[in-house]
């Protein structure tokens, strides 16, 4: 990595949510971290749930997210290495944000060397041997024939029919948007699962996101769990500095 230059994490944004006013504001903050980062960072991860919801139509771009788009589309002509992982809301991706903003799509977990330092970066959903019900459906969400069938539903009526639903299961519970609470680390199951990881390959930092709760756990002689948090609640991300990792949180100019 070239000296002095940094490489950022974020996840979770779930811009949408729950309304257009409060998707918004929460858009135009996020797009203030982007230049604040920009001064320093060599490449930007984005692990997932940027959008609450997001399908690439072939000639079609949901409406909204105009600052987001046009401010990545800019760092990317500047030279600022885009990663843009699919979450469990959005991972309806194709081909449109590589080649409009050159941004590298993930669909699944991805290991990366900086600085001599392993990582494993990845959303987090599905992973680990439970949450089957949720398995089974993402087969059916990414199956090319859903997809290809959804396609042919009017923009109008699908994004709003996912839409309802990325609100049911997030609200289905408790009827209102709740904080996340630790679980404790032997219930923490991407901590279970990073740790299972670790028995077949030496990896150091291990990042993401889905848990919508900031963590910064030391699971092994320094080897770290971190969960990036959310843009609902926190406002939090990740740097990697070229020798160290550190949680952070962004309150805004």
């Amino acid at each position: 990595m070239t000296t002095g230059k940094k490489i950022y994490f974020a996840s979770d944004l779930h811009l949408g949510t729950p309304d257009y006013k409060t998707s918004l504001k929460r858009e135009k903050l996020f797009v203030q971290w982007l230049d604040m980062v920009s001064a320093d960072a060599a490449e930007i991860y984005l692990v997932g749930d940027t959008f609450d919801f997001w399908h690439d139509y072939k000639t079609v771009v949901p409406k909204g997210y105009v600052r987001l788009l046009g401010k990545l589309a800019e760092l990317s002509d500047r030279g600022i290495k885009l990663h843009i992982f699919t979450g469990n809301h959005d991972l309806w991706f194709d081909d449109y944000f590589d080649k409009e903003l050159g941004a590298k799509i993930y669909t699944e977990p991805t290991e990366r060397t900086f600085d001599g330092k392993l990582f494993f970066i990845g959303h987090g959903d599905g992973l680990g041997p439970k949450d089957h019900g949720y398995k089974f459906i993402k087969k059916v969400f990414t199956n090319p024939v859903c997809q290809w069938l959804f396609r042919w539903i009017h923009p109008d009526l699908g994004i709003r029919l996912a839409a309802y639903l990325s609100y049911r299961s997030r609200y289905s519970n408790t009827g209102s948007h709740e904080l996340e609470k630790f679980l404790g680390e032997d219930r923490e199951w991407l901590v279970q699962y990073s740790k299972r990881l670790l028995e077949r390959k030496p990896y150091d930092y291990f990042i993401f996101g889905h848990r919508h709760l900031p963590l910064d756990i030391q699971i092994r002689d320094e080897v770290r769990y971190i969960n990036l948090g959310d843009w609902l609640d926190y406002n939090s991300y990740a740097v990697w500095d070229g020798s160290k990792l550190a949680l952070k949180y962004y309150n805004g100019k």
